[in-house]
């Protein structure tokens, strides 16, 4: 299906979903446009999807592996990703995501929001738009929105909530070994993906949360037959269904944070007087890009 491009009507998307494995498109909505910005870091993981909800709000979807799913993990173009939603106004992203479960009760198939996460990348993924001549820090203590959180606005499932969400390089499942020693970390959850998505939506001032979709119990429960792809896509194809069903309840809660301006609480401006880079030393091409970003924060 065609879109016509974004047009002049269409003034800020304040809200995102980015879908994750099993997750390629929006239901239920009204399809207006589709963009594919170029950003100083690139394309973006595929063209985005605009679409207006009953009440008139614009809502942006964006897939992260690719439709298709031809990207893996590492290979997924998150600077860019994070910045096309920044250019269009976005200021909250929902993001979802397959897991696998490192815990019992968080059986496959459950929905779980973590509020933790641990780093088992490699460094092989860009993971700052600060750098090559413009450093600055951005706090990441509590990693998701808790405006989001203290606003109530995810609700309208059944979901385990203050979960730590260990993120791996891919593409391969863990060993055994290297599960339970995620277990032993206090790790509930595992995915490929949260991370460098969350800490770049913080550098960019967007209140960002992960929704997790349980597929699977990766390979830590020794008395079952370990993590099969087959297994996963089945959790997948359901998941799916679920998570369209609970993006339809989520979406008014959404609506309201956003028209009521409390979804940067905490975040706006955040990043202004972050920089560490003495004005003289920045460098002209980095400022350039953040310019990009956050317009106004580092020229001089």
């Amino acid at each position: 299906m065609k879109f016509p491009r974004l047009d002049e009507n269409i003034k800020v998307v304040k809200i995102a979903i980015i879908g994750g494995s099993g997750l390629y498109n929006l239901e239920g909505l009204e399809l207006v446009a589709e963009v594919n910005p170029d950003t100083p870091w690139g394309k973006p993981s595929d063209a985005i999807t605009i679409a207006k909800t009953a009440s008139g709000l614009y809502v942006a979807f964006l897939a992260r592996h690719g439709r298709g799913h031809y990207l893996t993990p590492s290979e997924v173009p998150a600077r860019a990703n994070i910045a096309a939603l920044k250019s269009l106004g976005v200021e909250v992203i929902i993001a979802y995501s397959a897991v696998g479960s490192l815990r019992e009760e968080l059986k496959p198939r459950d929905f779980v929001l973590p509020s933790q996460i641990i780093d088992r990348t490699k460094g092989i993924r860009h993971s700052t738009f600060f750098e090559e001549g413009l450093v600055a820090h951005a706090m990441f203590a509590d990693p998701f929105s808790a405006v989001l959180e203290k606003r109530g606005v995810i609700e309208g499932g059944d979901f385990h909530r203050q979960k730590t969400l260990i993120c791996m390089e891919g593409p391969q499942f863990s060993t055994r070994a290297e599960s339970h020693m995620y277990r032993s970390f206090g790790a509930d959850l595992i995915n490929m993906s949260v991370l460098p998505e969350a800490k770049l939506a913080r550098e960019a001032e967007i209140a960002y949360q992960m929704i997790c979709m349980s597929t699977d119990y990766d390979c830590w429960k020794e008395h079952e037959v370990a993590v099969t792809v087959e297994a996963v896509v089945a959790n997948l194809k359901a998941n799916s269904d679920n998570a369209q069903r609970l993006l339809a309840a989520i979406l008014p809660g959404l609506e309201q944070v956003v028209k009521n301006g409390q979804a940067l609480e905490g975040l706006k401006g955040s990043m202004r007087f972050a920089c560490m880079t003495a004005p003289e030393k920045r460098s002209a091409e980095a400022v350039k890009k953040l310019e990009f970003l956050l317009p106004g924060y580092y020229t001089v």
